[in-house]
């Protein structure tokens, strides 16, 4: 059986195949969405599909997984392998909720702390008994470089980049070291804080800007980045059973 997982985000709109329990590829969408995804379609043959989305995408999209695919759109409503204990259910975005699907799937018996590196960095809390208590949201990467550029007259909008120094000897590396080392810095202190209250505790990190950050952590920390698939692959089988 192959299923269709896909990650609607505000940067991508990403796709992954799962065949027999293997992610076996992951595909970036083109400009024209629902034209690349009939390829798609087309080309694997899914038996089934499930979409995590947090933007407001074309109705045709879902109308094409309904049309091809046994489709399920992931929402708080979903049948998930964890509870949320907060107010607002529904006002929890449904990229953290497969992430934190995921960690509960691969860390079923201990506190998880699942960091998500996208255009916000997302810090997601699942306690030991399955309970997505909630976090911390801000801002990301390209929304710190961005910021700096629009908001002052002269810095220039400059990109990320791994290796950068502790002491910046020009205006772009002065910026990309208080991003990229301070934003380091910030998700260390952030796990830090979570271990000194929970014992059995794990951290995992994802998203689209894992490699500017894995060599600057102190922290051992277990990266993947393509831990929002996983995740959406999971749910799937619970809500296709």
């Amino acid at each position: 059986m192959t299923t269709l997982c896909l990650d609607f985000g505000n940067t991508r709109l990403k796709a992954a195949l799962f065949k027999e329990h293997q992610l076996v590829q992951t595909i970036t969408l083109a400009e024209n969405p629902v034209e690349h995804l009939e390829a798609i379609l087309e080309e694997y043959c899914p038996t089934a599909s499930i979409l995590s989305s947090v933007i407001d995408h074309a109705a045709e999209i879902e109308a094409v997984l309904q049309k091809h695919t046994k489709f399920h759109r992931l929402s708080h409503q979903s049948k998930l392998p964890f509870t949320i204990p907060v107010g607002k259910p529904e006002t929890v975005g449904t990229d953290r909720l497969a992430i934190a699907a995921a960690a509960v799937h691969l860390f079923p018996s201990q506190h998880n702390l699942v960091i998500a590196l996208g255009t916000c960095i997302t810090y997601n809390f699942i306690n030991k008994d399955h309970q997505l208590v909630g976090g911390s949201i801000s801002p990301g990467l390209e929304m710190r470089f961005r910021s700096m550029h629009e908001y002052t007259a002269k810095l220039p909008l400059v990109k990320g980049d791994w290796n950068v120094p502790l002491i910046g000897y020009d205006t772009v590396s002065n910026m990309q070291s208080g991003v990229i080392l301070g934003m380091a810095k910030e998700i260390d202190g952030m796990i830090d804080a979570y271990k000194e209250r929970f014992s059995n505790f794990n951290a995992v990190l994802t998203g689209g800007n894992l490699p500017f950050f894995e060599s600057h952590l102190k922290n051992e920390i277990f990266a993947d980045p393509d831990l929002i698939f996983k995740g959406l692959y999971a749910i799937s089988k619970v809500n296709y059973a």
